[in-house]
């Protein structure tokens, strides 16, 4: 779990803000119709993002179900039929929410990282995923909905440690230090043989990046332009770096 100058968030937030996003989620989805397009989520409508909900979903169900210390080929089902696809990401994010609710976090179950293999990471990653999603289905019915500020923090510092990781060769130049300006968080980053070297800890960059949690997650997770973020120092630098990461 992360530490330093951002909050904790405690497991049983992570549980409630995945119901409260996945029920929110489907009803915007229900609400409008699977048919709208969503912006953020090119060449996607609000059927094929619920679809996409409920497959990874159904994935972590798995793995958590089996314990699994290395998952076997995963087969997704076969889509259901729009007019029962809404249920169907209810009842799969429900059975999520129960399996995880009911395992102890320290529970050894296998994730991509190569760290924190335990089901309190799993807690941690299907939480944020609803929670973007949320935002994605919300934005595109034209819902003015923003991530709750402690749970997009932590969002911000999940990104950095599990997603930050880019193509080789591509890692721009440059310390950016990432400064949330409604909660705490704050992460400075250095280039490094790695990657980048974070530090969760305020000190200069070459640029720094601040706006509000909600903001900041969603730049990093390219729903938002640089513009909805305040830059100080190098913009190019900035840009380049909101930019960086291999979306998966």
């Amino acid at each position: 779990m992360p530490s330093g100058s951002i909050e904790r968030v405690e497991r049983s937030d992570f549980l409630s803000g995945l119901r409260r996003d996945g029920e929110a989620l489907a009803a915007a989805c229900e609400r409008a119709g699977l048919d709208v397009a969503v912006p953020s989520c090119p060449g996607w409508d609000l059927g094929t993002l619920c679809w996409h909900v409920a497959g990874v979903a159904e994935f972590w169900a798995n793995v958590v179900a089996e314990r699994a210390a290395m998952p076997g080929p995963f087969e997704p089902r076969a889509r259901p039929a729009d007019d029962v696809l809404v249920a169907d990401v209810r009842g799969v994010l429900g059975r999520l929410a129960e399996l995880l609710a009911s395992t102890d976090p320290a529970t050894p179950i296998w994730n991509w990282t190569g760290a924190d293999q335990t089901a309190g990471w799993v807690v941690r990653r299907v939480a944020h995923e609803v929670a973007v999603h949320r935002w994605d289905a919300e934005h595109a019915v034209g819902d003015d909905h923003t991530i709750e500020a402690t749970l997009a923090s932590d969002g911000i510092d999940e990104f950095l440690t599990c997603f930050l990781v880019g193509e080789p060769g591509t890692r721009p130049d440059g310390s950016v230090h990432l400064h949330c300006g409604d909660v705490p968080g704050e992460w400075t980053l250095r280039p490094s043989d790695a990657g980048y070297e974070i530090t969760r800890e305020h000190a200069k960059g070459d640029c720094a990046i601040r706006g509000t949690a909600n903001d900041i997650l969603l730049a990093l997770w390219r729903r938002r332009p640089v513009s909805s973020v305040d830059v100080v120092g190098d913009t190019d630098l900035a840009a380049r770096f909101l930019s960086y990461s291999v979306l998966i």
